[in-house]
């Protein structure tokens, strides 16, 4: 399916793992205008190299500007934009039409998209935002496939359309709420959302003389759990209240019908997100873009935390998870694979000949620790582009000169010091890898790794002289990450029954 896969960047970990991944473009943020403030982000002298690297790997750069603009705001975009225009960003995704305007006086060069913060639901105001220079629409959220359809078929055909495919879903339109703001002095519109309609509340009914003298109809009130004693009115009519939880966006199983509806663009939610999200997202929305069916990929998105899922307004109304709030997943994130161990480089070479006095070199996984795991248990690996496969953890080694609790003068500062300073004597044997952001090391052996389907992974020759390739699937390349199935639900007020 032609349609480019937009991956979220909230910093440098998860732009790599976008790119690793199969994403086309990422969007990101600098360190003001963008809507994730809580996202890790890039500092604008970060900028030029994450571009950099992003376009050596084919991958194109959006920057997000679309927070709700004040008049200091403005005054200070001319300078954002020309820094980031001098960076070699490929749009800016913006929402405010003043600071449309500025883009295009002061970075001429870079393309503007309108962000879906701007509510564009129709191919009326998609044209007007392309008579301004506009290239690409975002869609409002509150769209539906056959709104997306019309909107192709009236729209310039030059004007790109793009949609989101997965992710959180705000019960505002288009993200406009003044609630976070309203309870916590955290503004939404500026970045800043607490999220307070994921909060726990209790609903009563209002004594019959509540509001008598204002003569409403409502009675019952809202108590937000932290806030007792403070109630707050809801009314509801035939499309429910206005506060509620969302389910998350899942467009794998319908990619077809949004390309069929002329969508150029899928876009995946999650700047607040960390790698090991943005990698298993990405790379299953990539497999099945590249012709896997959705049904053989559809549990990789079980497997990262998610509220229940939904298809947001793109066939019916929205629905919202009231069985209870908070997250699942099906897997845990318990390290990101570093550096792996080369092949002998003449077994390389040596591909049809028998190379005598070279045993099988075994291969060795350096892990950066994110979670507890341990000698023995059985691990899957998230590669680029590839199912997931099982491997055990076998020889189980601990680095003891490297960590955040080292505090020696000479400790290496980074994985690549430590790793290439490390020696044999510096590795620890150690039964469970308990040390977050500490440095581990494993070894795979033929046994230990298997395919998705529990069979020996092919890449591994049953011949005690098995020639390495790096180029086979056995390979566990950088950038990888490890996962340990184990459900976990974070949530309150749940059914217990149902678990």
């Amino acid at each position: 399916m032609p349609m480019e896969l937009l991956a979220p960047a909230g910093g440098m970990e998860q732009l790599r793992a976008a790119v690793a991944f199969g994403a086309d473009a990422v969007y990101l943020a600098a360190e003001r205008f963008g809507m994730r403030a809580r996202a890790a982000n890039f500092r604008m002298d970060e900028i030029p190299a994450a571009v950099a690297f992003a376009h050596e790997h084919g991958v194109k750069v959006h920057v997000t500007c679309n927070i709700l603009m004040h008049p200091d705001d403005i005054d200070e975009l001319p300078a954002f934009f020309r820094a980031l225009d001098a960076a070699g960003v490929d749009a800016f995704i913006i929402g405010d039409l003043g600071a449309f305007a500025v883009a295009g006086e002061v970075a001429p060069r870079v393309e503007r998209h309108v962000s879906t913060q701007a509510s564009v639901a129709n191919a009326a105001a998609a044209r007007v935002w392309h008579s301004l220079g506009a290239s690409r629409v975002v869609c409002a959220r509150e769209m539906s496939l056959t709104d997306i359809a019309r909107l192709r078929q009236d729209a310039p055909p030059d004007l790109e359309i793009e949609a989101f495919a997965h992710g959180a879903m705000c019960m505002a339109v288009s993200g406009r709420c003044l609630i976070s703001s309203y309870l916590t002095g955290r503004s939404g519109n500026k970045g800043h959302c607490t999220q307070p309609c994921r909060w726990s509340y209790q609903l009563g009914a209002a004594a019959p003389t509540e509001f008598a003298a204002e003569k409403r109809p409502t009675e019952f009130l809202l108590e937000e759990e932290k806030r007792p004693g403070e109630f707050f009115p809801i009314e509801e009519d035939d499309r429910g209240t206005f506060i509620m939880n969302a389910k998350d966006m899942n467009m794998l199983a319908h990619l077809r019908a949004l390309a069929d509806a002329g969508v150029n663009s899928i876009k995946i939610e999650g700047r607040n997100k960390k790698a090991f999200y943005v990698a298993t997202v990405v790379g299953a929305y990539r497999r099945v873009l590249d012709g896997e069916p959705p049904e053989a990929v559809a549990d990789e998105l079980l497997a990262v935390s998610h509220r229940p899922y939904g298809t947001g307004f793109y066939f019916s109304e929205a629905e919202q998870a009231t069985a209870y709030d908070g997250y699942e997943q099906e897997t845990m994130h318990v390290a990101d694979v570093v550096a792996s161990s080369p092949c002998h480089p003449e077994r390389s070479a040596q591909r049809e000949v028998e190379v005598e006095g070279f045993p099988d070199d075994p291969q060795y996984l350096y892990l950066l620790c994110r979670n507890r795991f341990a000698e023995g248990d059985e691990l899957e690996v998230l590669a680029p582009h590839e199912s997931s496969r099982r491997l055990i953890v076998r020889d189980l080694h601990w680095l003891n000169t490297f960590g955040p609790d080292n505090h020696d003068e000479d400790a290496p500062a980074t994985v690549e010091e430590a790793l290439s300073r490390a020696t044999a004597t510096d590795w620890e044997s150690a039964a469970a890898a308990n040390r977050s952001c500490n440095l581990y090391r494993i070894l795979v052996e033929n046994a230990a790794l298997h395919a998705s389907d529990g069979s020996a992974s092919a890449a591994f020759s049953a011949s005690s002289n098995a020639v390495c390739d790096e180029l086979a699937p056995s390979a566990i390349p950088e950038g990888s990450f490890l996962r340990k199935r184990t459900f976990r639900r974070s949530a309150r007020h749940e059914d217990k029954e149902r678990l």
